[in-house]
């Protein structure tokens, strides 16, 4: 079963007061791409974060946030009084030397940098707020993967029925394969007939038979149908299989609109090309399809 590159999951607990709330939203990407957003507190965490998404995952873009909520009345930060009292005894002597214009109030002066800081965790403290993220975060990815599948069996469903429409246009192309070649010889040989008459020749039956075997090896498109037949059956394995499926199905995708430009350009009967022109259309949505499984 295949999987989406997109998805959404979330999750939150609680500890020592303190209410660690995560966010982790995917989309699609040739590779992985891990944007991890930690609040200063917990910025310690950002290796054990990264590595937690990439033992879950495997492809996309992937945005993953915490944010902290103290639900128990004491602060997560500090405030730096020796800075403060540095800045109020400057902001005193300017005010002294008649400089100063207006008032300062102590809200502005919190917002100014490295007046508040967050509260450094000790080890005991750390370890809990390790273990509690990285628990929340795994149901949050748990949660992302399940929407992931969700919508990947979306996906099969239309890779499956663009698939059965190709196969049902190989078998009609095969049909009118079979009898191309004797359309062509009686083409040929009515319009050689013509010319022959007011010349009053004799048709070369033998000319006439290396001339269609000439078409007929030209305009053999047999070859082309069981390379494309093979590659569907590659297909609808993969997608059957376990793991990540994008890349090989983008390349089997790609082989599919190869053999299919082949045929294309080795036929001249408008009945075959207008089922490839379907059959190209409907390769090129698998290939856009395909770029959203992980």
């Amino acid at each position: 079963m295949i999987n989406s590159m997109t998805g959404y999951g979330e999750a939150q607990g609680e500890i020592d007061g303190v209410t660690y709330a995560v966010t982790v939203k995917a989309v699609n990407n040739r590779y992985l791409k891990a944007i991890v957003k930690l609040p200063e507190l917990a910025a310690f965490l950002d290796k054990d974060v990264e590595r937690l998404l990439r033992s879950k995952l495997a492809r996309g873009t992937v945005n993953y946030a915490l944010r902290l909520r103290d639900i128990s009345g004491s602060s997560l930060f500090d405030i730096d009084e020796s800075a403060l009292q540095s800045i109020i005894e400057k902001l005193g002597c300017i005010e002294l030397s008649g400089e100063l214009a207006g008032s300062v109030d102590l809200g502005s002066l919190l917002n100014l940098p490295g007046v508040i800081r967050p509260t450094e965790p000790d080890e005991q403290t750390a370890e809990r707020m390790r273990r509690k993220v990285l628990e929340i975060s795994e149901q949050a990815i748990d949660r992302l993967k399940e929407m992931r599948a969700t919508e990947g069996a979306s996906l099969e469903a239309d890779l499956k029925e663009h698939c059965s429409q190709i196969g049902h246009g190989i078998e009609q192309i095969r049909a009118l394969g079979a009898t191309v070649v004797q359309g062509y010889a009686k083409k040929l040989k009515k319009r050689v007939d013509d010319l022959l008459a007011h010349a009053e020749l004799k048709l070369d039956e033998d000319a006439l038979a290396r001339e269609v075997a000439i078409y007929a090896d030209r305009s053999d498109i047999s070859e082309e149908l069981s390379r494309l037949e093979s590659h569907m059956q590659q297909f609808a394995q993969t997608c059957k299989g376990n793991g990540q499926a994008g890349r090989r199905l983008d390349f089997i995708s790609q082989e599919m609109l190869r053999e299919a430009n082949t045929i294309a350009s080795k036929s001249s009967d408008t009945d075959i090309t207008r089922l490839v022109v379907d059959m190209k259309c409907r390769v090129d949505r698998i290939k856009e399809q395909v770029q959203n499984v992980e």
